[in-house]
């Protein structure tokens, strides 16, 4: 065959030379394509009234014919609705590099999360309701007040002379004039000394150790390596150097309970958020802390204000923009959005 008759035979077939399959004696010639195409199963059609081919829908084998009702599920991917009361904590694919234990400290968050909702919540409620407020303060302020030896230690360790000295004022005011600390007279006019909290993991951080492991603790709730060591060392403090009562379990049982009571009704309105507002309770719960003791050590170190005593404004009901759940809502607030019922903010000067 000449090179003139091959070329007119390509262009009567329509296809390239890359094109052709194999040809055997007494086949036909097929192209790939062509023969890609016959072998796969035929597609259904629907032709309509005016002959024209209509593209079926299609559910798993089987087309829907025009008319026929089909029953879709409402989410398709978990069809099991949850339980009024059970807290879903969203998959967040791997831990990060600080909460490699995430897993387990998820487990002990939602048991902390079930516990504070069957018992330790109601039981702050009736104690917030049952105990008058100033009663309340009071003791408050009296056990603050035996915290304040730890914060002048660590004010002095942190070569915050200063603040160390404040501390011992306050001590000396409250513990005479405040009747045993029961009243905060150091914080109002015209002495005007705020409390300061401080600690041994506040001095670790300030002197460079990292926080470490991240935990989510049963009776302790967020904390870190560090601020574990820290707080350990704290608890230490009254006991080993003054002893009676300190050293007791008669005075440590009662005034726990009572700080953790007070420190609950104090958070009441934050964890109520957390629980019913949050996409995903635990990380917040985790970013939070983090941020907040971040900001804390920062301030002793100088980069951050010192707002111990400042006033705060309490965002009320009204300012509070309610969760859009229409798409073609107002997203012009967002900020706003992030600002839950109770929230504090300090004034700035």
């Amino acid at each position: 065959m000449s090179v003139v008759t091959s070329a007119a035979a390509f262009l009567l077939i329509g296809t390239q030379p890359e094109e052709i399959g194999v040809v055997h004696q007494n086949e036909p010639l097929v192209r790939t394509d062509q023969a890609q195409a016959a072998s796969a199963e035929p597609c259904p059609m629907i032709v309509d009234s005016q002959g024209e081919v209509q593209t079926p829908v299609m559910i798993g084998e089987e087309p829907v014919e025009t008319g026929q009702s089909i029953d879709v599920p409402a989410n398709p991917e978990n069809t099991a609705e949850a339980a009024p009361d059970e807290i879903i904590v969203t998959a967040r694919g791997e831990a990060p590099p600080g909460d490699p234990l995430q897993n387990v400290n998820i487990e002990a968050f939602q048991v902390a999360q079930s516990v504070d909702k069957a018992l330790v919540g109601p039981i702050a409620k009736g104690y917030e309701g049952g105990v008058p407020k100033p009663i309340r303060d009071g003791l408050g302020n009296a056990l603050r007040n035996l915290s304040e030896p730890i914060n002048f230690v660590n004010f002095l360790l942190q070569f915050k002379i200063g603040k160390a000295l404040e501390t011992v004022g306050r001590f000396a005011i409250n513990s005479t004039i405040g009747v045993a600390g029961v009243f905060d007279v150091a914080k109002k006019a015209p002495v005007n000394l705020p409390y300061r909290s401080n600690g041994f993991a506040n001095t670790l951080g300030f002197y460079g150790v990292e926080p470490g492991l991240y935990f989510f603790l049963p009776l302790v709730g967020p904390t870190t390596l560090r601020d574990m060591v820290g707080d350990g060392i704290d608890l230490l403090v009254l006991p080993v150097s003054v002893g009676k009562p300190f050293n007791q379990t008669a005075y440590a049982v009662p005034t726990t309970v009572i700080n953790r009571l007070n420190d609950r009704v104090a958070r009441d309105a934050e964890i109520e958020r957390l629980q019913e507002e949050s996409a995903d309770p635990y990380v917040e719960t985790r970013s939070l802390y983090l941020e907040m003791r971040q900001r804390e050590i920062d301030v002793l170190r100088g980069k951050g204000r010192d707002r111990a005593g400042q006033p705060e404004i309490v965002i009320p009901d009204t300012l509070v923009a309610p969760q859009a759940s229409d798409p073609s809502a107002d997203t012009a607030s967002d900020c706003a959005k992030t600002l839950s019922r109770g929230t504090t903010l300090p004034i700035e000067d």
